[in-house]
Formats: C-alpha cells, sequence, structure tokens
C-alpha cells in the first residue's frame, strides 16, 4: 500500500484529542493543502480561513458545535463567494478544500473532525459573529475543522468501508 493510500484508508474522524499543542507549522501545512485542492474555477477559489486556538473562543463555538470546545485548534472554513466564479456551487468547493486538510492532517501523524456548519443559516450567522462576520450574504461559515493529537482510544487507523454493491455501471 503507497502511503497515499495509507492514509485515506486510515482517516477517521477523531472527536477528542490529547493535551499536545498543534504547531503554527503544521496548521499552515493543512489549510495550505485546503488551498491546493481543485476548486471551480482557478483563480476564483472561495476559500479562506480562520484559525482558532483561544479557550474562550473554541468554548463560543462550542456551544453551537459541541466537540470544537476541548479541541486545541479548530479551523473554520469561510466562503467568500464574490471570489468564487459560480456562486451556486461554492459548497463543493470548500468541501474539496476541507477533505484535502483532513487528509493533511492524518499525514502529519494528527486527527480531525468535519464539523458541519453550512447550509443551516443560523448557525452560520452564530459561528459568523463569534469570527468577527456580521453579514454572512457574502462571506459564509461553511464547516469547522478541528486539529489535534488523537486521545487515548482515537486513532487514524483501517476501517475497511467498501461495498461493492454501491457501484452501479451506466445506469443506477
Amino acid at each position: 500500500m503507497s502511503d497515499f493510500e495509507e492514509i485515506i484508508n486510515t482517516r477517521r474522524s477523531i472527536r477528542q484529542y490529547d493535551d499536545r499543542e498543534v504547531s503554527d507549522e503544521d496548521i499552515l501545512k493543512i489549510i495550505r493543502a485546503g488551498m491546493q485542492a481543485p476548486g471551480s474555477r482557478l483563480g476564483a477559489e472561495p476559500w479562506e480561513f480562520v484559525v482558532v486556538k483561544n479557550k474562550e473562543t473554541l468554548a463560543k463555538l462550542g456551544e453551537i458545535k459541541p466537540r470544537v470546545t476541548d479541541a486545541p485548534v479548530a479551523i473554520v472554513l469561510v466562503a467568500n463567494i464574490e471570489r468564487s466564479f459560480y456562486k451556486e456551487v461554492w459548497q463543493q468547493d470548500m468541501g474539496a478544500a476541507a477533505e484535502n486538510m483532513l487528509l493533511e492532517a492524518v499525514n502529519l501523524g494528527l486527527g480531525g473532525l468535519w464539523n458541519g456548519v453550512a447550509p443551516i443559516e443560523e448557525r452560520m450567522e452564530k459561528i459568523g459573529k463569534i469570527i468577527g462576520i456580521d453579514d454572512i450574504s457574502v462571506t459564509k461559515p461553511y464547516c469547522i475543522i478541528t486539529i489535534g493529537y488523537p486521545a487515548d482510544g482515537w486513532e487514524n487507523k483501517f476501517m475497511d468501508k467498501f461495498d461493492e454493491e454501491r457501484i452501479h455501471y451506466e445506469k443506477y
């Protein structure tokens, strides 16, 4: 199995982290991976990122998305719709960025969890206010990715999810 296959096949949703701090260098590598994602059009990618380490801010985010509270770091992915080429499909671009980030976390020996925010307007507004966005008509919180070193009992490990019955050829 190649390193890439191992990363894809062992990535799991890590919901608990130990107390170790995630380095700024690793955070930037994770964000860089997000920015390498495919987008609807080169140069028109909507993604922006808000890195949150402050425990009080994490706790406020955790009131809306409880798994965020105890994470060492959370990265809020925000879509800037003005920069998006296809205004209707920004969520697809953001999803590609989020998955790249989660895979890079595994590559770095970290764990991550995708905490959904969009498309629920009320949730987007609450998260937006916490991170300094007053109007979500242009800048929209998409998701929060928590990152950290997996706590005991939580690890990135292979779990076979392949199901051949879900594969269809030519027609459903």
